[in-house]
């Protein structure tokens, strides 16, 4: 009788090691010239000698996830999108001090390694760091039988940006007569889908393959509609004319995460009137009866990322942003807090405040 073995009890190493194969070449899509070595190695290695060129370099860095926005794409057993959200979640938080993303690393967890769907996902990371400017140096794919079922898995991930310390953007560089530049969110991105989810399948009894005409597509196409990823974009704009913050719209909704950026004694006026938020988040707030404050502060409602901006800088912004085919817009302006003024605070942390005003545009 033969003893017990690793794959009895649910490890497959020879699928995971079927899966770094077949990562291989998406993985190589992603190299910068300070990228060392290969796949296999117990670390990434990246030359940080190109620093030098900096007076006074700062590193930062952020970690993140998808959320549950994964149970979509295992329904549909479609898995070479997610990556790109996961990429989007991360980058996009590094550039919004003004940091150029360098590299990522992901970790994969599932209950049974299938090498075709972890290859998927790297495929989408893959992508999506292209997207942003930057390299995948490394990552660690862990079965966890018991813990997960097979074709269930969660995926992480971690970037490290660089920003030249004077020129670090933030709410110190905020002042009021700024103004307020959108850009538009390419759906529901990676946030609120567990409010999605709950209205779509629990509430209304919709399916994944169900022909949403207000969508244009099925319900499913619309859910796994990637992340869009604004880091070259941002960066684009920091190059070319004077940006003075960021704020990446995530959890939390578009008014809690601008408040972040917002200094004490200033906040900022968003106007709805100036956009028409994508047919999910009307629909969703149709079909669960969902208020609109509580889509504002769980969903994007169509804003992806907004820079503020001195006056002066507006029209060479969405100039920009045109030309790299990117909608933007003015969405609001900066101006000293008001008593009695409702206003919505930083949804972690921060000193500002923003507030939403008028109806959406029909």
């Amino acid at each position: 009788m033969s003893g017990a073995t690793y794959a009895a009890a649910g490890v497959d190493i020879e699928a995971g090691d079927r899966a770094v194969e077949l990562m291989k070449e998406w993985v190589a899509k992603t190299r910068r010239p300070e990228v060392l070595g290969g796949i296999g190695g117990f670390a990434g290695l990246f030359d940080a000698s190109a620093l030098k060129a900096y007076d006074r370099p700062l590193l930062a860095t952020s970690t993140d996830g998808v959320g549950t926005k994964v149970a979509i794409a295992q329904r549909l057993d479609r898995h070479d999108t997610i990556g790109r959200d996961l990429v989007g979640m991360v980058v996009d938080d590094l550039v919004v001090c003004g940091a150029e993303p360098l590299f990522m690393t992901d970790y994969i967890a599932t209950g049974k390694v299938v090498p075709e769907v972890v290859a998927g996902i790297v495929k989408g990371i893959a992508e999506g760091c292209v997207l942003a400017g930057c390299a995948l140096v490394g990552g660690e794919t862990a079965e966890h039988p018991g813990l997960l079922k097979p074709g269930e898995y969660d995926v992480a991930g971690a970037g490290t940006g660089v920003v030249e310390a004077d020129k670090v953007l933030g709410p110190e560089r905020v002042r009021e007569g700024d103004v307020l530049v959108a850009m538009a969110s390419s759906g529901a991105h990676s946030n609120g889908y567990s409010l999605l989810r709950h209205v779509f399948f629990d509430v209304a009894g919709w399916q994944l393959d169900r022909e949403v005409p207000e969508f244009g597509r099925t319900l499913g196409e619309e859910l796994l509609e990637p992340t869009r990823i604004y880091s070259l974009d941002c960066l684009a704009l920091i190059a070319h004319v004077q940006v003075h913050a960021f704020s990446h719209i995530t959890g939390g909704g578009v008014a809690a995460n601008i408040a972040r950026i917002i200094p004490a004694g200033l906040e900022a006026r968003l106007d709805r009137a100036t956009w028409t938020p994508p047919a999910v988040f009307t629909t969703v707030g149709a079909l669960g009866g969902v208020a609109t404050l509580e889509l504002e502060k769980t969903l994007n409602m169509g804003v992806g990322m907004v820079a503020v901006l001195p006056a002066a800088s507006v029209d060479p912004a969405l100039a920009l942003l045109a030309e790299r085919g990117l909608p933007g817009w003015v969405c609001g302006e900066v101006v000293a807090a008001a008593d009695g003024t409702a206003t919505v605070g930083g949804a972690k942390g921060g000193d500002g405040a923003a507030s939403l005003h008028g109806d959406y545009a029909q």
